[in-house]
């Protein structure tokens, strides 16, 4: 299906849907018509936003910058506006945010953000890439918030999945306060390269693995199908779910919330990156589908 609204994009073993509301992932399906992203109930009610020009929150919701504050939400606002489609195709398409009078009201710098959804055999591919139009560094972050079905089929327990890493993650993880990053660092609960999934660990919010080693990641359970994750470009890692929703979001992120207690300009927030003049940033996650 494709329309003004949404376009389906598909290969032998995949099929996707991207809507033009957010460019947001809202369907993804195997050869056999299995879905396996979570279909935006009550608990929660998206799919995969995108998470752009922060991730997680300001401090007061505030932005500052110049002497001047400026409201913005958690996760920014590229998941509530609409994107323009550049490219539709059978296996691949292409849409893109540009800055206007509603953006530079909370976030005041020019930019042209795209976002590519592709698909080949059992692959998704989605690319993201952020243009400074200004003559000035444009400081931003960006990040993937796809929330998978948990458990991934009907019939199996959610206990009986787990995420296994391309690398052993010993590193600490952190964990927020109001989402806010708090200044303590904890146990990572990860067992080599195997987490072993249960409601229990998302009842403090997020588990953000800041300083990962791995840039993939499997998520399966015996005896049913599994997803690998990978990611480039994105430095930082978040798992979230939202008790007792029946989804995972793994997210490849570049940018993480305020630190409690930070008070500076917009520029000085740690985990951002800065743009040069004219110039741009790009990262790629995918998931490839495994029966």
């Amino acid at each position: 299906m494709t329309s003004d609204d949404r376009c389906r994009i598909a290969a032998s073993g995949i099929a996707a849907e991207v809507a033009a509301q957010g460019a947001e992932l809202q369907s993804l399906r195997d050869a056999d018509g299995h879905e396996y992203l979570w279909q935006a109930g009550p608990v929660w009610p998206r799919h995969a936003p995108v998470l752009f020009p922060i991730v997680g929150r300001l401090a007061g919701d505030t932005l500052r910058h110049d002497g001047r504050d400026y409201r913005m939400g958690q996760h920014g606002f590229a998941r509530d506006h609409r994107f323009a489609w550049v490219a539709r195709k059978p296996a691949a398409c292409r849409l893109a945010l540009t800055d206007d009078a509603q953006t530079r009201a909370a976030y005041p710098f020019p930019f042209h953000f795209e976002i590519g959804f592709e698909v080949e055999a059992d692959r998704l591919r989605v690319t993201y890439a952020l243009h400074n139009l200004a003559g000035a560094l444009l400081p931003a972050s960006f990040g993937a918030h796809p929330a998978f079905r948990w458990p991934l089929r009907d019939g199996i327990a959610k206990e009986a999945h787990t995420l296994t890493f391309a690398e052993a993650e010993p590193a600490p993880i952190r964990r927020l306060d109001g989402g806010l990053l708090k200044p303590e660092l904890f146990p990572s609960p990860i067992a080599g390269r195997v987490l072993r999934l249960d409601e229990s660990l998302f009842a403090a919010d997020a588990v953000i693995l800041d300083r990962i080693a791995s840039r993939w990641l499997r998520y399966a359970a015996p005896g049913g199908p599994a997803l690998e994750v990978a990611w480039e470009g994105f430095p930082q890692l978040g798992l979230w779910m939202r008790p007792p929703g029946a989804f995972l979001c793994i997210e490849p992120w570049h940018g993480f919330a305020d630190p409690l207690g930070f008070a500076g300009p917009f520029t000085d927030k740690p985990g951002l990156f800065h743009v040069p003049p004219g110039g741009s940033v790009t990262a790629v996650w995918s998931v490839r589908l495994r029966a």
